[in-house]
């Protein structure tokens, strides 16, 4: 008699622990906003913000870049991927789009959504002049001298939901373009700068 008893106690239990269990999962809150988990100490990133991963891995020289570790900055997250094929998001701030362009005279790739461990522009690191001016307001957002990382882009934090035009000056050449940081689907890659 004692047995069943012991045996219903235990499996109650048990219901009790995974239904405690499955509600914690709900309660989550969503990605976290640091780096943490061993994808992220394996490549020396643990406890950064998502600003500072994506501005660790792009200004990262190019014989420095971690081997396997497959990368994409996306209109609301940056997402990484090892060789042993964990996984790991870090959410984008609410008000800001990282933009990363490569200006280039000959030489260039078609690119969507940026890489900093795969991506590579012509021009590295050259002093460029850039300049971003929202097109709706005439405000300009962004107007200062930069060194593309050995990658051969820049990055830019503009601001969320803007059409913008880009212009960018390099030993007496120019090239403009019109870019957007609107909606869930922004291209964070822009290769299509021919200074001229």
């Amino acid at each position: 008699m004692m047995r069943p008893k012991i045996f219903i106690v235990t499996v109650a239990s048990i219901v009790v622990a995974l239904a405690l269990a499955g509600c914690a999962g709900e309660q989550a809150s969503g990605p976290p906003t640091t780096a943490e988990g061993a994808i992220f100490a394996e490549y020396d990133l643990e406890g950064l913000d998502t600003r500072e991963v994506i501005e660790t891995l792009d200004g990262m020289p190019i014989a420095e870049r971690p081997e396997g570790l497959a990368t994409s900055i996306r209109a609301n997250y940056v997402s990484l991927k090892d060789s042993a094929g964990q996984t790991a998001e870090l959410p984008l701030p609410e008000d800001v789009v990282y933009i990363s362009a490569a200006p280039y005279r000959a030489q260039t790739h078609d690119c969507y959504y940026h890489s900093p461990t795969g991506c590579i522009g012509e021009l590295q690191n050259a002093e460029v002049d850039v300049k971003v001016t929202d097109l709706t307001s005439g405000e300009v957002v962004f107007n200062e001298s930069l060194r593309t990382f050995d990658n051969g882009f820049f990055g830019l934090w503009l601001p969320r939901g803007i059409e913008a035009q880009i212009v960018v000056s390099y030993q007496g050449q120019t090239a403009s373009s019109t870019i957007s940081t609107a909606g869930d689907d922004v291209q964070t890659c822009i290769t299509t700068l021919q200074l001229t």
